[in-house]
């Protein structure tokens, strides 16, 4: 595969272990980095709000945003900048392959990657 995979994730989320062993199965090498040891760089986090969209990247049935002003703003800008602070707020697994990325457990997704650097 000629584009590396990276998974940005949290060890207790259960749709990030099934994304681990789902690349597994396939045998393709993935770089997994733990939001909560390194949360994404500006630079990351604005990869994946282009590919994937900011209200994508929410995870709404967290206890962290039930308790977060996010979920009473519509404004793009403060949306950005508390996700952006706190990354327990984001739905994870993210992953990134060049300029693409998908967020939540998306198979069909991945294997349209893998289709397309085979």
């Amino acid at each position: 595969m000629a584009a590396a995979i990276q998974m940005f994730m949290g060890k207790k989320n259960f749709d990030c272990q099934k994304a681990e062993r789902w690349f597994k199965e396939r045998r393709i090498a993935v770089q997994v980095v733990d939001l909560q040891k390194k949360p994404l760089s500006c630079r990351e986090f604005e990869s994946v709000e282009a590919a994937v969209g900011l209200d994508a990247m929410i995870e709404k049935d967290g206890r962290a945003y039930k308790e977060s002003p996010l979920r009473f703003s519509e404004d793009i800008s403060f949306q950005r900048g508390i996700l952006f602070e706190d990354q327990r707020l984001l739905k994870t697994p993210i992953l990134r392959c060049g300029r693409r990325a998908s967020v939540g457990f998306k198979p069909e997704i991945w294997e349209e990657w893998l289709r397309e650097n085979a």
